[in-house]
């Protein structure tokens, strides 16, 4: 067991906590001083366990076959599937459990045994799944078949502890079958997301499968209780408890509908793809030739499709971003996030308004402005590729987790283009469902306007965008920090929807759209009427002055429109006031089934 304490513990205490640790949980423990230490400060062995009476029992021959054949189940697939994990680059399944969940393995294929399983893992479910059809012990087989061999039927599941969480886990066996599926196992899997639709714990799913069995099909396929229940199951899921998922190899049709059901997907560089067809089936469907990764892979779900979260660079990191990103959720419905030690932002707020240009227009990165809000080193952010004119991360600030969904002016100037209208709206419902606060933080032009987005269905995403802000009933928090035109403030948690506040920075501005679009839309012909040029560009700076002191945040603040202009200096300070004061605020939606809308 891994433990985190400050980085200002001692040795003595270090190692009194480690000592305490490991007699209460009866497991080894290493005590790590602050989140980034690499070697522990203190370790602990359980003690000895001492019986009040002697007894010359111990194990007999039945207990040591069975310990032989738990010994061979877990070794996995045939040797020869197990030395090409090496040449892909990835880890046998069961050195990837110690990764998660003991103390890291040896970046090999190890020698898994009855004694040296995940210190972290609780217990497995289902070793024996298929045993009787082809272990050399099974009455059913008259010859052990080495390639044919079927440890755990290829999935591994069972409960582990991860970074102090509890929490149920899946993991295929590349080495049995590619991974794929077939009745036992799917019958495994079917129990574990029951049981933790009823135990309310976090899922973790380890994925590296081909899909299902096509040879097997019968029994598993559209059965009640088949493959078709995983999806159902993953349904009712959502928003019960956290649910992430992490790609290790291609993950074909029924495989690739588990990581885009997820609540959250990490893929690997190098390794992870998922499609709906492999290139073989494309080709014969369509006539397209086309590579794996092309078709499915890292840069296509990150950039393009959106579906995927998160890319690491290998094993190791898909973990730290797990470890990362589950510290900003609760187990459960209902829960609040946890909460950690509050840090000082990485820069300065007294920056924030130099920062921000005055010319509505001219880009600053938002990113810039989260370090002068945010805890040092706190802002994680999702689909960082995707919709890139939004920007959607986790972040903690006095070390509240909040989630924030902020406009991003170097990239088209912040205007909302379909794919980013989505990635925000599926943000903010899943923030919603997992009780965390939301933080906007408005600089946009408003939604793109063109042939191509009406094409891609900007109205439509848009919609799902303002449903999702309308609906969520966590504490809302939003800033105008420079421009909010047209229906952009709608979307970004305006005054109209309900937030607990919306303050402005100096800078803000809050109209149906900018100056420059103002002055061509109302003005255009009595400009034009204008033949002396300078007279002309003069009346149009009249114009454009006029109209900004219109739509100025000092005009907003007078009519009442926003609660409160702030100091940019001060914005840190007065969003953790009013998230504090707001935290148990009670909100809610009319009484009905549900909306129509997502």
């Amino acid at each position: 067991m891994r433990v985190h304490v400050g980085a200002a513990a001692t040795d003595e205490e270090a190692a009194a906590i480690a000592e305490a640790m490991a007699e209460h949980f009866g497991v080894a423990v290493d005590v790590y001083a602050g989140e980034n230490a690499d070697e522990p400060l203190a370790s602990a062995e359980p003690p000895e366990v001492e019986y009040p009476l002697e007894d010359d029992r111990g194990p007999t021959d039945r207990e040591a076959a069975l310990r032989d054949e738990i010994d061979d189940i877990l070794q996995g697939g045939p040797e020869k599937y197990k030395d090409r994990l090496s040449e892909q680059g990835k880890l046998f399944v069961r050195d990837r459990l110690d990764l998660w969940f003991g103390d890291g393995g040896d970046g090999g294929v190890g020698d898994a045994s009855t004694d040296d399983a995940a210190d972290g893992v609780r217990f497995e479910d289902g070793k024996f799944a298929h045993f009787d059809e082809w272990h050399p012990n099974s009455p059913d087989v008259d010859e052990y078949d080495e390639g044919n061999r079927l440890p755990a039927d290829g999935l591994i599941t069972g409960a582990a502890e991860f970074e102090g969480r509890d929490l149920h886990f899946m993991a295929n066996d590349f080495t049995v079958k590619a991974g794929s599926m077939a009745g036992r196992g799917v019958e495994k899997f079917l129990r574990m997301q029951q049981r933790a639709l009823k135990n309310g714990k976090p899922v973790l799913y380890l994925m590296d499968s081909s899909g299902g069995r096509i040879d097997q099909q019968t029994g598993f396929f559209a059965n009640r209780e088949g493959i078709g229940k995983y999806y159902y199951n993953h349904s009712m899921l959502s928003g019960r408890v956290p649910q992430i998922c992490v790609l290790y190899g291609p993950c074909i049709a029924g495989a690739a509908y588990t990581p885009v059901f997820a609540d959250f997907t990490v893929m690997v560089e190098g390794m992870s793809a998922m499609a709906i067809a492999s290139p073989r089936m494309v080709k014969m469907v369509t006539g397209e030739e086309i590579e794996m990764d092309d078709l499915g892979g890292p840069d296509v779900h990150a950039k393009h499709s959106g579906s995927a979260d998160l890319v690491a660079e290998d094993e190791q990191h898909a973990r730290d971003l797990v470890a990362d990103l589950m510290s900003y959720l609760p187990d459960k419905a209902g829960e609040k996030p946890p909460r950690s030690d509050p840090k000082p932002p990485t820069y300065s707020p007294d920056g924030i308004d130099e920062l921000i240009p005055e010319a509505p227009n001219r880009p600053y990165d938002v990113h810039d402005l989260l370090e002068r809000i945010c805890d040092a080193e706190s802002v994680f952010e999702l689909k960082s590729e995707y919709g890139k004119e939004i920007v959607t991360a986790f972040a903690r600030i006095d070390g509240r987790p909040v989630g924030v969904v902020a406009n991003q002016p170097t990239e088209r100037s912040g205007a909302i283009f379909p794919d980013a209208a989505e990635k925000a709206a599926e943000f903010i419902w899943t923030c919603d469902a997992y009780e965390i606060p939301l933080l906007y933080l408005c600089d946009t032009p408003g939604f793109m306007a063109g042939s191509q987005v009406e094409r891609d269905a900007i109205l439509e995403k848009g919609k799902k965008f303002i449903y999702a802000t309308s609906s969520a009933t966590v504490p809302k928090q939003t800033v105008v920090v420079r421009k909010a035109y047209g229906a952009g403030i709608y979307a970004m948690g305006g005054p109209a929807y309900e937030p607990e506040s919306v303050i402005g920075l100096p800078s803000g501005e809050i109209g149906i759209m900018g100056p420059e679009a103002a002055i061509n839309a109302v003005y255009a012909n009595k400009l034009a009427e204008i033949d002396d040029p300078e007279e002309r560009a003069e009346r149009e700076d009249e114009l454009r002055e006029e109209y900004r002191r219109d739509i100025d945040i000092h005009r907003m603040a007078s009519e009442v429109v926003i609660d409160e202009i702030v100091p940019p200096s001060k914005l840190r300070e007065e969003l953790t006031q009013r998230f504090d004061f707001y935290e148990g605020i009670e909100k809610s939606i009319p009484d009905k089934k549900h909306g129509t809308v997502l």
